[in-house]
């Protein structure tokens, strides 16, 4: 019996591998025959074999560049040495280096972004969601906006939102750039109406029986949220937030490419202006790119609901 299950098991894990592992060859194959027929202004579409051979020459540069900033810091360290030999009370510093951001760079760039908007909207959209799924009347006269305000496309928001952190975020010294603060405002007002409206769906779901015995327990309104509330709503308010954290990832591509933040956004929209016979190849290892971290954002998020989900 236990070998039985055991060759089921096996069976259904061979499965899970094996059916994926067609359909990528599959589509690698298709790929690969269909990508010459096109034909455009900067050449024949790339297929697999050029994409991963720019690939290999963005990682080789991106290698080269944090070689070439080690360099920096080091020369920058000798001469403070020797400063510092001639005057010890001298004040000396390091520089950054001055480089442009490579690749990698620019996708740890577009990942600390989309993280900070998509934070952003959870702080606003999860509160406001349990407010508005406790109080009826509190539901009924923000739905309106909530239904006005989702639809807008980033595209929409991008240019208001960058006139108000023009004119207030002012400082001789800022702490952030304002291309930055633009993406991550942009990235929160477009990603926090899922998780506004499924934590709102969640809370007004919970089990008439566990309010009627919160009720009876006479439980303060902290204790009633965190007790019966988001037990029950658990379920509802994670898929609202992997739905909202697909929507952040994409929304900040856009954002990036029309507010010049240096990200993955800014990459593509640089490729495209540069239109050497490489960037196509270049644009394509970028959406590849951006398809594969969107893919691993929604199973780190799937993997936290899990967890959160057998604590409660």
């Amino acid at each position: 019996m236990t070998e039985k299950v055991s060759g089921i098991n096996l069976a259904e894990a061979g499965r899970q591998l094996l059916l994926p592992a067609i359909g990528i060859v599959l589509f690698l194959a298709f790929w690969h025959a269909a990508a010459p027929q096109v034909q455009t202004s900067l050449g024949a579409f790339p297929g697999p074999a050029q994409v991963m051979e720019q690939t290999g020459q963005l990682w080789q540069e991106h290698s080269n560049q944090r070689d070439r900033a080690a360099q920096f810091v080091t020369m920058q360290e000798k001469r403070n040495e020797r400063i510092l030999a001639e005057n010890p009370n001298a004040e000396t510093k390091i520089r950054d280096y001055p480089g442009a951001p490579t690749f990698i760079d620019q996708i740890f760039t577009s990942l600390g972004t989309v993280l900070a908007g998509f934070i952003l909207a959870t702080i606003i959209a999860v509160p406001l969601g349990i407010i508005i799924g406790l109080n009826r009347h509190f539901s009924a006269a923000v739905n309106p906006l909530i239904q006005v305000f989702k639809p807008v496309s980033p595209l929409a928001w991008l240019p208001l939102v960058t006139m108000v952190v023009s004119a207030t975020y002012v400082s001789d010294d800022p702490m952030f750039e304002k291309s930055f603060l633009t993406s991550m405002i942009t990235v929160t007002l477009c990603s926090l109406w899922p998780t506004l409206i499924n934590t709102s769906v969640g809370v007004s779901a919970v089990n008439p029986d566990l309010l009627n015995v919160s009720k009876v327990l006479r439980l303060s309104f902290w204790t009633h949220v965190r007790k019966v509330v988001l037990p029950s709503s658990v379920p509802m308010i994670f898929t609202g937030l992997r739905v909202s954290l697909g929507i952040a990832w994409m929304v900040l591509i856009a954002a990036e490419m029309l507010a010049q933040s240096p990200g993955l956004g800014k990459f593509v929209w640089d490729e495209f202006q540069n239109g050497s016979s490489e960037s196509l190849s270049r644009i394509m290892v970028a959406v590849l790119a951006i398809g594969f971290i969107g893919f691993l954002l929604d199973r780190i998020m799937l993997l936290i609901q899990k967890k959160v989900a057998w604590n409660e």
